[in-house]
């Protein structure tokens, strides 16, 4: 039976992606500071507790990723990083702790797990990586540059990771979501319009095959491509 680690379980989308592991008949590891809230979800949904391992995990705290990873019940088949934190951009020029943990959160933590992922060269099963970034970090807008900046070095080092385990055949994709409807966004205005739920970009994470970008939903797409292609004066006049 294969095995799921989902880092930064308790993340909704993280939540739903469990869920569907687990009808898909993977024995998950569900890694995050709060194994209560995960017990909660479980009994809540009635998902079979008994294919289901949690592991306290803190994507910030990267002394303790070696022996976190050391100690798992299973070597992964597939990993999904999905652990966030977000403040909003004034918020995180005015106070370096904020911004310093979504650094911690995004890429510093992710890079050091995920390199002791890539680097076990004992575990001949793995099949795949998956991140969950964001198109915020597509373009630096002047609204949410701060978090834009540490989801576009996830995705480079994500690209990059993609690369270096081409010959192992490991798959290494980057869900490039736009506005989730999410406990991490309750705080934020955003257009109710674009606002997807995390059941559907968790359906994309479990389905994900081997394009690199997956961008979910039309609408995000369209804005993916444009916030490529958009001259960089343009740019400067979003939001």
């Amino acid at each position: 039976m294969k095995t799921v680690l989902i880092l930064g379980a308790n993340s909704d989308v993280a939540k739903e992606a469990m869920a569907i592991y687990l009808n898909m008949g993977f024995q998950v590891i569900a890694a995050s500071r709060n194994l209560a809230a995960l017990e909660e979800f479980i009994a809540a949904r009635r998902l079979p507790s008994d294919s289901v391992t949690l592991c306290t995990f803190d994507a910030t705290a990267v002394g303790t990723h070696p022996a976190f990873y050391a100690s798992l019940p299973a070597k992964p088949h597939i990993v999904l990083y999905a652990a966030g934190f977000q403040v909003t951009n004034e918020e995180a020029l005015l106070d370096w702790e904020g911004t310093r943990r979504m650094i911690d959160t995004h890429y510093a933590g992710a890079v050091s797990i995920l390199n002791l992922v890539a680097m076990d060269k004992d575990n001949d099963h793995l099949e795949r990586i998956v991140g969950l970034s964001s198109l915020s970090g597509v373009r630096g807008r002047k609204s949410n540059f701060v978090y834009g900046s540490t989801k576009a070095a996830f995705t480079t080092y994500l690209a990059g990771l993609r690369q270096y385990l081409f010959s192992r055949r490991v798959a290494v994709n980057a869900v490039v979501a736009g506005y989730i409807h999410s406990k991490m966004t309750a705080h934020l205005d955003l257009p109710t319009s674009l606002l997807m739920e995390p059941a559907f970009i968790a359906r994309k994470v479990a389905g994900a095959g081997r394009r690199f970008v997956i961008v979910p939903g039309f609408k995000w797409k369209v804005i993916y491509q444009v916030l490529r292609l958009l001259p960089e004066a343009l740019v400067a006049k979003l939001p």
